[in-house]
């Protein structure tokens, strides 16, 4: 029995312990940082989506053009491309052209036949306000002469009218609007009326781009139609943007000329 008992007790003594379980590690230990790269990822997913919506949305609805027609180039070859494409479409009744447009540069004839450049505009003040005189250049000024081809440029054939006269000025906003888009620089636009048969008098528009502002904006329908009217059938609507951009603009002129020989323009305003 001795023995039996001290068997035993050596076999219990000598068995080792059971050891613990290991730890089960944590499924997917980098789960939160990929959920956070995946956000983002969706995020700019989402972002393109939108831009490639929006962008196919102007393919398929594009702005409205300014006009249906556009000069192509640009300075003194662009403003001679509007100045004919535009002087061809306003007739009067009898069907001739109201008047022929000739687009240059600032200048005036000299006495041996060539040009001379036009240095500054003088804009004479009135009621007491100082006289304006800024510096101008073929870079940022262009000139239009409207001839009629009757004496000294007046208009041959039919009678003068305030409707006429309204015609001759909406033209002008015509080629100053088209200008101002299209030919890059140019700040200002100086066009010569043609006088009256038997008069001395002359008169010229000064239009500044900073003007018409609100006309460049919106497409040229919206300001004239692009049907050219007759004399007698300009729209009332028309006749009031002729005059709201147009009644202050209307100057006498003459050339003056500085102690260095530079040449002036000078505008006096219509008598009130």
């Amino acid at each position: 029995m001795a023995s039996d008992v001290t068997s035993t007790e050596l076999v219990t003594s000598t068995t080792a312990p059971a050891a613990p379980p290991p730890e089960r590690a944590a499924p997917y230990p980098h789960r939160p940082r990929f959920l956070v790269v995946y956000g983002l990822l969706g995020a700019v997913l989402a972002g393109a989506l939108v831009l490639v919506v929006i962008y196919a949305g102007r393919a398929i609805a594009p702005a409205p053009t300014w006009s249906s027609w556009r000069p192509s180039g640009g300075g003194l070859g662009a403003a001679k491309q509007i100045a004919d494409t535009v002087g061809k479409s306003y007739r009067l009744p009898n069907g001739d052209q109201l008047v022929d447009v000739i687009a240059k540069s600032p200048s005036i004839p000299g006495s041996s036949g060539s040009m001379l450049p036009i240095h500054y505009y003088a804009v004479r003040g009135t009621n007491g306000s100082a006289d304006q005189v800024f510096p101008v250049s073929s870079s940022d000024s262009m000139m239009y002469t409207l001839c009629g081809l009757g004496t000294s440029c007046s208009i041959a054939t039919g009678k003068p009218s305030i409707a006429r006269g309204t015609l001759v000025r909406r033209e002008i906003l015509e080629l100053a609007l088209y200008t101002f888009k299209y030919v890059g620089g140019i700040n200002n636009i100086v066009a010569f009326m043609p006088p009256k048969n038997g008069t001395a008098t002359q008169y010229a528009v000064l239009l500044e781009k900073s003007n018409l502002k609100p006309e460049l904006k919106v497409p040229l329908k919206q300001t004239l139609s692009s049907k050219t009217p007759l004399p007698a059938t300009i729209p009332a609507r028309e006749v009031h943007v002729i005059d709201a951009t147009m009644e202050s603009s209307v100057y006498t002129y003459g050339v003056s000329q500085t102690q260095t020989g530079d040449l002036v323009l000078v505008f006096k305003p219509l008598p009130a």
